[in-house]
């Protein structure tokens, strides 16, 4: 948690709201076809570190910031034998008998599924609704059928507990507060904290309420605001609180500490294991130093003084065994493999000899040719 909250000033912090909602009055009427529409006004939050590790802040607001023209969708569960009318039916009467009247269109889970499959129905259901919400018990549920363009528009559904016995409250405390979303990739993040239909005095109750909650949640050690604005979506950002530079000192002596702490763990890490080993033996060495001297001249007069007393062995030496010499086998003729058509050339051959034989010995009988 943070150790210095910004104290802010009041009639400052109004004179900026004055004067970014007469130029948001001005601008409306020059480009805008409906005058009369309210524009969100944001809080825009610059810390002096990045953060390290990702955060999401959940701030009440004692002003809602939301108008009443804009439509909120309610996720709800399968109810048990039911049909997805019936289940509508049934949730839409428990909200109005708990009197929540900023629910205007409820959508069960197994209607999501069907009829919202396409991704051209994804987006339109993204477009027709300023805000979603869920019941708790399908949250593990949606982001597989709602898809990422949700997520990428900050529009992801907020879970409330529709079991709840204060259900009106609750809803309204979600529909009506803020959240602030703090990533590690940079050092400034924006919340919606009003709109220019509300008052100066509502926007800075809102503003101060958003400024000492985040500053109370947030998981950052010593000064952390360095400076916060004000601004609309197509306006100038107005400064309503810059920390002192004495800080900057301390947040360089933070850093220099954690960047000396960084190397030496970099170093530990990068060093070979021989020469960690060595270092521990030279540590050890020089606890042991002292013993290991008193030790040593007490085991040389020991061993003085055995050696006088113990004879030295004669050595005899051992005679080993002739082993008789092997007897070497004969090797063995290896028949050579003969090529594939070897064996009919060695045929061919026999019979022309047989052939040559029979014709200069006379003895050799002929056979007869067969009678046909």
């Amino acid at each position: 948690m943070a150790e210095q909250e910004p104290v802010l000033d009041r009639v400052q912090v109004k004179k900026a709201v004055q004067a970014l909602q007469a130029f948001l009055k001005t601008r409306s009427t020059k480009e805008s076809l409906f005058p009369d529409d309210a524009q969100p006004i944001s809080v825009l939050f610059t810390f002096w570190r990045i953060p390290k590790e990702p955060q999401t802040i959940r701030i009440p607001l004692p002003h809602g910031q939301r108008t009443d023209t804009e439509e909120v969708c309610l996720f709800t569960r399968d109810e048990p034998k039911m049909t997805p009318e019936q289940t509508q039916r049934f949730y839409k009467k428990l909200l109005e008998e708990r009197g929540v009247k900023n629910i205007t269109e409820v959508i069960p889970y197994k209607v999501l599924k069907t009829e919202y499959k396409p991704f051209e129905a994804k987006r339109r259901l993204l477009g027709n609704f300023a805000m979603f919400v869920s019941d708790d018990r399908i949250r593990r549920l949606l982001p597989s059928h709602l898809g990422k363009h949700f997520y990428l528009r900050k529009k992801e559904p907020l879970t409330v507990n529709l079991q709840s016995k204060q259900l009106a409250r609750d809803i309204q405390r979600l529909i009506q507060g803020t959240n602030l979303k703090i990533n590690s990739k940079g050092s400034c993040c924006m919340a919606r904290v009003a709109h220019s239909g509300m008052s100066a005095d509502e926007v800075t109750e809102n503003i101060a309420a958003a400024v000492q909650t985040v500053t109370a949640k947030m998981r950052m050690k010593g000064p952390v605001m360095k400076v916060i604005h004000i601004k609309s979506m197509k306006s100038v950002a107005l400064p309503i609180y810059t920390s002192n530079l004495s800080n900057y000192g301390v947040v360089e002596e933070a850093e220099q500490r954690t960047q000396t702490s960084k190397e030496q763990v970099r170093t530990f890490l990068q060093a070979p294991f021989g020469s960690l080993l060595e270092d521990g033996r030279r540590k050890r060495g020089l606890v042991f130093q002292e013993t290991a001297r008193e030790t040593t001249t007490e085991d040389a007069k020991q061993s003085d003084a055995t050696a006088e007393e113990e004879e030295i062995p004669q050595l005899v030496p051992i005679v080993t065994p002739t082993k008789e010499p092997k007897v070497e086998k004969p090797l063995k003729k290896k028949r050579l493999a003969r090529a594939p058509g070897s064996a009919a050339l060695t045929m061919e051959t026999r019979m022309q000899t047989r052939r040559s034989k029979s014709a200069k010995d006379p003895k050799v009988k002929r056979k007869a040719p067969k009678a046909k």
